[in-house]
């Protein structure tokens, strides 16, 4: 993955929207192949393929347990991979994120904790930009202690314990626009991310960059055996400069997550304003 240029916009994307980032680069990555829905889609041999309605109620209702916020996730584009857990019982949550690598024009790591009310970050930025000037202020190597108020509704540092879903799976089913069962916990068809623009594993410049094509993205999708979602893959199509891409979500340990670490005394510092800069 490269990112073709270093500014505010880019890196307050890449926090909680790792699709961004692919799409914003022109890295030579293309769409998996597990992502594909078959045309024909058929059910498992012996079972009963239900209508549409059955399977998008049932893709629907999988998102359910999402809401009691705790569980585990991992968010993955071209280049760009997250993974954390919520656990709402303890009002915590935490995220690794990590895009680029050395040889990109920008490498990031990024672990981000919130334990309410407190949050704190931790940066390494690697690749061409670690040589830029103010950087030397961000890669401290300790946790950044985060003011609330300079946070609060900031889409990228903050957490929202109303919404606990970084993803936004529950927004994106409800845009199903057309679904199959294609096995036991397995669903493929098509899906209007056109007014997903909340979701975090979407952004609103995506969107518009893909016009038309945002109303019918193929999409797979798996149920657990309780019929809770544990997979959900959209494919997004070649655009420009963009090639095609998979944006993959996977959920785990539903009831199960545990609360986040809050980073020991000695690793914190507070934030300089050289990081509020660059996500505001």
């Amino acid at each position: 993955m490269i990112i073709r240029r270093f500014s505010a916009a880019v890196f307050a994307a890449t926090l909680l929207t790792p699709a961004l980032a692919a799409c914003e680069n022109t890295g030579t990555g293309e769409a998996g192949a597990s992502a594909s829905p078959t045309a024909s889609g058929s059910a498992a041999p012996g079972s009963a393929s239900p209508g549409t309605g059955d399977a998008k109620q049932a893709l629907l209702n999988s998102t359910n347990e999402i809401r009691n916020g705790n569980f585990r996730f991992t968010m993955a584009g071209v280049g760009t991979t997250a993974e954390g857990q919520v656990h709402e019982p303890s009002q915590s949550a935490q995220m690794k994120l990590s895009v680029g690598d050395a040889s990109s024009d920008v490498s990031m790591k990024l672990d981000v904790v919130h334990f309410k009310p407190d949050s704190w970050v931790k940066i390494d930025l690697g690749g061409q930009a670690a040589k830029l000037p103010g950087v030397q202020n961000l890669n401290l190597g300790k946790y950044q202690h985060l003011d609330q108020t300079r946070i609060k509704g900031n889409r990228s540092l903050g957490f929202d314990f109303e919404k606990v879903d970084p993803a936004g799976s529950e927004v994106l089913t409800q845009g199903v626009t057309e679904v199959r069962q294609t096995g036991e916990g397995a669903y493929a068809g098509t899906i209007d991310v056109s007014k997903a623009a909340e979701a975090g594993s979407l952004n609103a410049e995506i969107i518009k960059a893909l016009g038309q094509q945002a109303r019918s993205l193929p999409f797979t999708a798996k149920l657990d055996p309780q019929g809770r979602l544990s997979e959900l893959v959209i494919q997004i199509p070649a655009s420009g400069q963009t090639k095609a891409q998979d944006i993959r979500m996977t959920y785990s340990d539903y009831g199960a997550a545990t609360a986040a670490q809050k980073p020991p005394a000695d690793q914190v510092v507070e934030a300089p304003k050289e990081l509020y800069n660059l996500f505001n």
